[in-house]
C-alpha cells in the first residue's frame, strides 16, 4: 500500500505543479518564487533536450520501465527503503510519461542551480528514487560485509 501511496501522490504532485506552470506562465516566461527560479519549458525529446521530437517514443519506454520497476518490486520482496524508492521511480516515470503521451512534450519548469538545465517535480522524484535505492543497496552491503567480517549472521 505504502508504494501505491507514495506513486500516485509524486504523480499528482507533479501533474499538478505542471498544470500549473501551463496556466500561469508563457513558455520562456521566467517567474522567481521564494527564491527558487522558474521557467517554462517544453521539451518534447529527453533529459537535456536530446532527441526532440521523439517524446511519444519516449513516453512507451516510460510505460515499459513502470511495468518492469513493478515487476522487479513484486518478485524481489523489497523492505520498505526499497518500496519507497521504487515508487519514487514509478511515480516520477509516470509524470513524465503521462505528459509525453497526453501532450507530446514534457513541461519543465525548475531551473537547476547546479547546472543541470530546467527539470520538474517528476525529474526531482526519479534522483531521489534513485538515491534511496543506491543508498539502500550500500547499507546493505555494509550491514553483510560488517556481519561477515564479525562471523554473525545476519
Amino acid at each position: 500500500m505504502l508504494f501505491y501511496m507514495t506513486a500516485i501522490i509524486v504523480i499528482l504532485v507533479d501533474q499538478v505543479s505542471k498544470m500549473i506552470v501551463r496556466i500561469h506562465l508563457a513558455i520562456d516566461e521566467d517567474y522567481s518564487l521564494w527564491g527558487i527560479q522558474l521557467t517554462h519549458i517544453e521539451n518534447s525529446g529527453m533529459a537535456g533536450g536530446l532527441f526532440q521530437g521523439y517524446a511519444r517514443f519516449f513516453g512507451i519506454v516510460a510505460v515499459l520501465f513502470v511495468a518492469g520497476v513493478i515487476y522487479y518490486r513484486r518478485k524481489e520482496g523489497l523492505n520498505t527503503l526499497g518500496e519507497i524508492s521504487c515508487a519514487f521511480l514509478v511515480g516520477g516515470a509516470a509524470g513524465n510519461g503521462i505528459d509525453r503521451l497526453l501532450f507530446g512534450q514534457v513541461t519543465d519548469f525548475v531551473v537547476s542551480r547546479s547546472g543541470n538545465g530546467v527539470l520538474n517535480m517528476a525529474d526531482y522524484a526519479i534522483g531521489i528514487g534513485v538515491t534511496l535505492l543506491v543508498g539502500g543497496y550500500v547499507v546493505q552491503s555494509l550491514k553483510s560485509w560488517v556481519c561477515r567480517r564479525c562471523s554473525v549472521r545476519y
